[in-house]
């Protein structure tokens, strides 16, 4: 019985993708709540686009049959119509534009963060530092997080998405996450987090974050970087400030 009640709960805390799923996993940002809600206006738009050309297709198909008009009209040009299918798209987009650069803006703001992650790509794992508490070379928070194979899985546990090592985090924190790579170009992604950022080699990339409830959030690399692409996930935890301020003490005692 105990058993089936921890399943029950690593899966309820667990924001992962789900079979035939549709949608976006449960927001648990403020970035992925703007994504989510832009992406819904947008699609309800879309919706009526595409029925009101469906029925104008169809009207005008139906009107301008041979059966219906035996004498074809001679109008080859409509000075009016052609301003209102020019004219009604681009207020159409500018509609959509506007709330899509403020969110697009706002996700890239970074505000005065309390934290910063180093996320580093290898081929084909992640490696995280949390440099905030370095005291020296010997002091400092670092690990790898690899995939935990198929046969190593426990009750409970999602089948290519668990890692030994997980990222843990604070909730109603500002975080800045630095990424880079080693080798090749690789993507940290976590989807209920609204984060996507490309790791490139040379090159280091910053993005911020705000978790808003605790969580297990997964994740996948997400740009196509070898054979064993498919095989580096990545779970963030994410935690009350107390728990979190408990983990990196034990982290640092250690």
């Amino acid at each position: 019985m105990n058993l089936i009640s921890s399943y029950f709960i690593s899966v309820s805390l667990n924001d992962a993708p789900e079979p035939w799923q549709m949608g976006f996993q449960e927001a648990a940002t403020p970035a992925m709540e703007g994504i989510t809600n832009l992406h819904n206006d947008i699609m309800a738009i879309i919706i009526f686009v595409a029925v009101f050309v469906m029925w104008m297709m169809g009207r005008t198909l139906y009107l301008f049959d041979s059966s219906m008009n035996k004498i074809p009209s001679k109008t080859v040009h409509g000075t009016t119509i052609e301003l209102v299918w020019t004219i009604v798209p681009s207020l159409i987009l500018v509609v959509i534009a506007i709330p899509s650069f403020s969110l697009l803006y706002s996700m890239d703001e970074v505000i005065d963060p309390a934290i910063t992650l180093k996320v580093v790509g290898h081929q084909w794992y992640w490696s995280y530092e949390y440099s905030d508490y370095n005291t020296s070379e010997e002091d400092t928070i670092n690990f790898d997080s690899y995939m935990i194979a198929e046969d190593d899985l426990e009750l409970g546990q999602l089948r290519l998405l668990e890692v030994d090592n997980r990222v843990v985090l604070p909730i109603n924190t500002h975080i800045r996450v630095l990424i880079t790579s080693t080798d090749v170009i690789h993507a940290w992604a976590v989807p209920s987090l609204g984060v996507k950022c490309d790791a490139y080699p040379g090159r280091l990339n910053q993005i911020n974050t705000f978790i808003k409830r605790e969580g297990v959030f997964h994740g996948q690399c997400s740009e196509l970087c070898g054979v064993n692409h498919g095989f580096m996930p990545i779970v963030v935890e994410a935690v009350s400030l107390t728990d979190y301020v408990s983990w990196v003490s034990s982290k640092m005692e250690g």
